[in-house]
């Protein structure tokens, strides 16, 4: 039990939300009780999670601004699609999932030690400028390519993964990637990581191999682009390269800002949000009005930057967060205070402290004047 205090609850709460929510929505979709509209929906939330919470290790933590991010799913994606082509008629469904999960994530984790050795010794503009180049290459060789090997422009038909199971698996993964992200950044790597992006000489002057956690931080989120580029390929029925283009790196680069740089459950929120704005947004904006989705959008996301940061609204923020709102609730019971184990009559001393105590002072001083300097004049 008393370890069990010692614990700090708070580091593991998106963990026991995010099991939680996966236990219940196994079920309810068991049940029958989810549409597949819903089910969708669950696993674009879940792809989105993966890849703002790997980018966030890039953006939030290591202080770095990577715009390629959209080209690492995008390896993932088709990869992940080719392998269902070619192994799920020989190996079955579950077994190429896991095949396709392993060889999307190591071989975009590769490209990104690939593109990282050059690619990091950059910083600010210049790196976003070559990951942004990077995603776009990618995005070029993959709608070049021969309708054989990955079907060239009209995209590579893939197979569609059950979907009673897919979210499912696409939340277990999520929860993998957060146990990885947390367990990294709350480890002395990760505070040679943060230090990196606080002050990049001053880790250099301490003895930090800075191109070596570049490198690792860039391959840890590029692996689970890939993954998350793997669940786009079984969620749809066709990969485009159209559709991992510099404005989907954006819309995941919104998705770690607007949660707030370095935080994780920042990123989680904000990523579900998005992508719920973005699924229900095509759904009710149908035929002409189709072209006020993305005016929407930039609005909403205008609106929701402006509150999180206008100094305007800094005591309306402080006044109605969520933990004033819980505190409020939260009755004070009495009871519940302890008592200070420090006080006075509970530390042992060799005296009462209750004990009058006299000392007598004496002058020791071997010189004493006779006389003042007043008397002498």
């Amino acid at each position: 039990m008393a370890g069990l205090k010692n614990i700090k609850w708070k580091k593991y709460v998106s963990y026991v939300v995010l099991a939680a929510a996966t236990v219940i929505l196994a079920v309810l979709s068991f049940a029958g009780a989810l549409k597949s509209s819903d089910i969708y929906l669950l696993e674009k939330v879940a792809i989105s999670i993966m890849l703002a919470v790997s980018l966030s290790m890039v953006v939030g933590f290591l202080g770095e601004l990577s715009l390629g991010h959209a080209g690492f799913m995008c390896i993932g994606a088709y990869l992940g699609g080719k392998t269902a082509v070619l192994l799920e008629p020989v190996l079955g469904e579950f077994p190429t999932l896991f095949v396709a999960l392993i060889l999307g994530g190591i071989i975009a984790a590769v490209f990104g030690i690939v593109i990282g050795l050059p690619a990091l010794r950059l910083r600010g503009d210049y790196l976003a400028i070559v990951t942004l180049a990077f995603g776009e290459i990618v995005r070029s060789v993959f709608m070049n390519s021969s309708d054989e090997s990955f079907g060239g422009s009209l995209g590579l038909d893939t197979p569609r993964f059950d979907k009673e199971y897919l979210f499912i698996i696409a939340l277990v993964l999520v929860l993998g990637c957060l146990v990885v992200t947390q367990n990294l950044i709350h480890s002395k790597h990760g505070r040679a990581i943060t230090s990196i992006r606080d002050n990049e000489i001053a880790a250099k002057a301490t003895g930090i191999n800075v191109t070596k956690y570049k490198l690792i931080v860039f391959c840890v989120s590029s692996f689970f682009a890939g993954v998350a580029g793997v669940l786009y390929s079984y969620s749809n029925y066709t990969v485009q390269s159209a559709n991992f283009d510099y404005n989907y790196s954006i819309e995941i680069l919104v998705m770690v800002v607007l949660g707030g740089m370095g935080s994780i459950n920042g990123s989680i929120i904000a990523a579900a949000l998005i992508t719920f704005l973005d699924v229900k947004l095509q759904t009710i904006l149908t035929g002409n009005l189709a072209v006020l989705q993305d005016l929407f959008y930039a609005l909403i996301l205008i609106l929701l930057v402006i509150y999180n940061n206008a100094p305007a609204l800094r005591g309306f923020r402080e006044k109605y967060n969520i933990s004033k709102l819980f505190a409020r609730f939260k009755k004070h019971n009495p009871a519940t205070v302890k008592d200070d184990e420090a006080k006075w009559d509970r530390v042992p001393t060799k005296i009462k402290m209750d004990e009058v105590l006299s000392v007598d002072v004496q002058v020791t001083s071997p010189y004493t004047p006779d006389k003042s300097p007043k008397e002498e004049k």
